[in-house]
């Protein structure tokens, strides 16, 4: 890919990298594209999260889109993973969110779904960049007759969020949690499907000001919502993230339950009802080393891929599997959608935690955690890939695996999205570890910048 998509679309600083003249070029160009490639005018489905930038960005592309005779269907607000579904399950050429998923509230990003549901190719991300950064506008003007139209339709939240109450296959009533909705996309939906189910739930950060989403809150930010659950009494707790396709979760004693735990607990229960496919789960090489021994306890392949969903979504797609996912809370089962769908996944554990009878604590069990620490080196875009070939960087990452003695791993990796060095070390002593990672982010800021 080139300048402007990373891991997941294209991201930024809202009016300042990601603009509305940006906007309306990546507009532009797909929908000419699906033009051309469709023989007539194509339709788009667009979401947003609850950021203020979203009304500025979604009346940009809507007239990129239009400026070459599509149609802007203008969906509101809703979870990533709705416009997945929609995109899917609609007659449209494709979809389009507009939101910056965890990040707070001046970023914002733009992504794209096929008809499918699914992410767009490199090859087609491709395509658009390359229309975008040509040095002159090369498409065709359209006659007055021709140009798009724009429809606000928000009912089909309706249609999602009636999809989510099929996707669970036995009765969860009668379950109290609490649910931390990240002031994000799903801060109506989610609750209103769980009370639907019979649930009981104590919704909170559900009041999106356009500022307040991932503030304090959501799946990166659990501190408050640990506080609460410690006071009363709750199943768990749920919380999800901006724009709704990962979720944390916290059992009955307010202990963190993560990406990993939660892939343990569903893989063991498909693999139980013979619908894990080939006995196989796809996550990252972020995950924990917990998960390479649950799995070959248990009689279940794990397959590695990069950092990013999209590359254990392309793993899946090429073999066929039905589970995978990210330590982040990013957990895609095929069989429901397309993408990550927090909200999925979390009926997931509710439902195995009143099929088995067990209590979250006791669901997590089946995975050991070791320990293991992240941080950021925050660095220059520019230079956020050179740590490879810093010859410094690399003898001490060296001289720190010949420390660890095979217990532990260290792994260094560029955000796709935001101009930092991502560290992880993992090994048995908590207090070693967050030392040395430390050290390590000291010394990358120092080179790196």
């Amino acid at each position: 890919m080139g300048n402007l998509f990373g891991t997941d679309g294209v991201r930024g600083i809202a009016n300042v990298e990601l603009t509305p003249e940006l906007a309306f070029k990546l507009g532009r160009a797909a929908a000419y594209i699906i033009r051309n490639n469709k023989g007539s005018k194509p339709v788009f489905a667009i979401g947003t999260d609850t950021r203020i930038s979203k009304d500025m960005l979604l009346c940009s592309l809507s007239a990129g889109i239009c400026s070459v005779g599509g149609k802007s269907i203008q969906l509101g607000v809703l979870p990533t993973p709705g416009v997945a579904y929609l995109a899917r399950t609609s007659d449209v050429d494709a979809g389009v969110m507009i939101s910056a998923s965890h990040n707070s509230f001046e970023y914002n990003g733009i992504k794209f779904f096929n008809n499918r549901g699914f992410k767009l190719s490199d090859e087609y991300e491709d395509m658009i960049e390359s229309h975008i950064l040509a040095d002159r506008d090369n498409m065709p003007d359209f006659a007055h007759s021709d140009i798009g139209t724009v429809e606000k339709n928000e009912d089909f939240t309706r249609s999602y969020e009636e999809y989510l109450c099929r996707t669970i296959e036995n009765d969860i009533a009668g379950m109290k949690i609490i649910l931390d909705c990240a002031n994000g996309a799903a801060s109506n939906i989610a609750p209103q499907v769980l009370r639907n189910l019979g649930v009981e739930v104590i919704s909170l950060f559900d009041s999106p000001d356009g500022i307040n989403i991932n503030m304090g809150c959501g799946s990166t930010n659990i501190d408050k919502l640990q506080q609460r659950v410690k006071g009363e009494t709750f199943d768990c707790a749920i919380a999800l993230d901006g724009d709704a396709d990962r979720l944390m979760m916290l059992d009955e004693k307010g202990k963190p339950i993560d990406g990993d735990q939660i892939m343990t607990m569903i893989a063991l229960q498909l693999k139980r009802e013979g619908r894990l496919v080939r006995n196989t789960l796809v996550a990252t090489v972020m995950s924990n080393m917990g998960l390479d021994i649950m799995a070959k306890k248990n009689g279940i392949d794990l397959v590695k891929t990069k950092v990013g969903d999209r590359y254990v979504l392309e793993e899946m797609l090429k073999n066929g599997y039905a589970l995978g996912g990210e330590q982040s809370g990013h957990i895609i089962f095929l069989e429901k959608n397309t993408t990550g769908d927090g909200i999925i996944s979390a009926l997931q554990v509710l439902r195995i935690m009143k099929l088995t009878g067990k209590k979250l604590s006791e669901l997590v069990n089946d995975i050991e955690i070791l320990p293991q620490v992240l941080m950021n080196a925050r660095v220059s875009n520019i230079k956020k890939a050179a740590y490879n070939d810093d010859e410094i960087i690399c003898t001490h990452c060296i001289e720190l695996e010949n420390e660890l003695e095979g217990n532990g791993r260290i792994l260094i990796r560029p955000s796709g999205t935001e101009p930092l060095v991502r560290v992880m070390i993992e090994g048995r002593d908590i207090g070693f570890i967050t030392e040395r990672a430390k050290k390590l982010v000291r010394i990358i800021e120092e080179r790196m910048n």
